[in-house]
């Protein structure tokens, strides 16, 4: 209820910021701009909050294979790999989930996320680093997982 009262005080306090296109979409068009107002104050909450960490979680059904033949080894790794990724820092995680199991492009993670692009490819190759220097450490033995 917080969020949408700030939501619409935000939008009466910028209403002159909203500029209308085409008279013959105005709805459209207002419903649009106050549905990016309330997602940005949702965003905003769950960052005051320290909500953020928990938005892109990998379901655990992404990584089950549909295949009855695949070995035990195989179902090891997947799952070894779902322990890395969620341990992985939440910033890094969460562009990685967006980019790599969402289908995100970094444009849309840096609107999602407020952020810019290069922020969203940047935590993007860290994740990536980080997962692989993981996967070298659980290879040599050094790292023990499930």
């Amino acid at each position: 209820m917080d969020v949408v009262t700030d939501g619409f005080v935000k939008a009466f306090n910028r209403f002159d910021g909203f500029r209308q296109a085409e008279e013959e979409n105005l709805e459209r068009q207002l419903m649009g701009w106050l549905k990016t107002i309330m997602v940005h104050c949702s965003i905003d909450e769950l960052r005051r909050t320290n909500m953020l960490p928990e938005i892109g979680g990998i379901p655990e059904e992404v990584w089950q294979s549909s295949n009855k033949s695949d070995d035990a080894d195989q179902m090891l790794l997947y799952k070894n790999l779902i322990v890395l990724i969620k341990e992985l820092p939440p910033k890094y995680r969460i562009v990685f989930n967006m980019y790599v199991v969402d289908g995100y492009t970094h444009s849309e993670i840096a609107d999602h996320l407020q952020i810019s692009v290069n922020t969203s490819k940047s935590s993007l190759s860290r994740a990536r680093a980080l997962l692989q220097n993981s996967i070298r450490k659980m290879e040599e033995g050094k790292l023990c997982r499930i």
